[in-house]
């Protein structure tokens, strides 16, 4: 068994928390109507489209014409994106720069919009520095977890499957780049993806 030599992360609920309710809970202030918001108005598969690679600009109008009750909140999200994202998960930067002290490759594949990604990583230069290239799924047109945008990754970071490990919170996410024949872990919390390195030898 080959042994693995550089990690791929996910970033959204792996290296940071993400969750709409951080900037529309401060929004409306009631919990049954922010509820119907975020269930359904502005859901998690209607923002999946930008991660695709469409425009906030369309979706947000085609949402608001369904919509128009909410089409002020419904025009906050792509504009007010990074509120939603507001503080590293538990432990995470800590473990990135101890695989980057230990000279380890740093990668990421991301399923993020290609318009909303630039502010937050210049917001979040400091970790995202220690990377050495990341993969959009918005500026590629491709999502996780379909394979073609594990290839291209793969491709793009000069690995072979078995150099890497990935680390994603979503389990089809972890099965489709496991079939691929990379190393995956699929994600709960900073310690114990700690321990998960450790076993694969990792100086962590």
């Amino acid at each position: 068994m080959v042994q693995p030599s550089a990690v791929i992360f996910d970033v959204g609920n792996v290296l940071y928390d993400w969750n709409p309710r951080y900037l529309y809970g401060r929004l409306i202030g009631d919990d049954q109507a922010l509820d119907a918001f975020l269930s359904t108005v502005a859901t998690k598969a209607w923002h999946f489209q930008h991660d695709a690679g469409r425009p906030f600009a369309e979706t947000s109008a085609e949402l608001a014409a369904l919509y128009p009750q909410h089409a002020e909140m419904i025009a906050l999200w792509g504009p007010r994106f990074g509120e939603q994202i507001p503080h590293a998960l538990p432990g995470m930067p800590e473990l990135v720069e101890s695989l980057d002290s230990a000279g380890v490759p740093l990668f990421a594949i991301t399923n993020f919009s290609g318009e909303f990604w630039p502010p937050f990583r210049a917001r979040e230069s400091a970790l995202f520095d220690r990377f050495r290239a990341i993969v959009v799924s918005g500026d590629e047109r491709l999502v996780k977890p379909d394979p073609a945008i594990y290839r291209l990754a793969l491709d793009r970071f000069g690995l072979a499957p078995e150099e890497a490990v990935f680390v994603d919170d979503n389990a089809a996410n972890i099965a489709a780049a496991a079939a691929m024949g990379i190393h995956a872990i699929l994600f709960v919390d900073a310690e114990s993806l700690r321990e998960s390195l450790r076993d694969l030898s990792f100086a962590v």
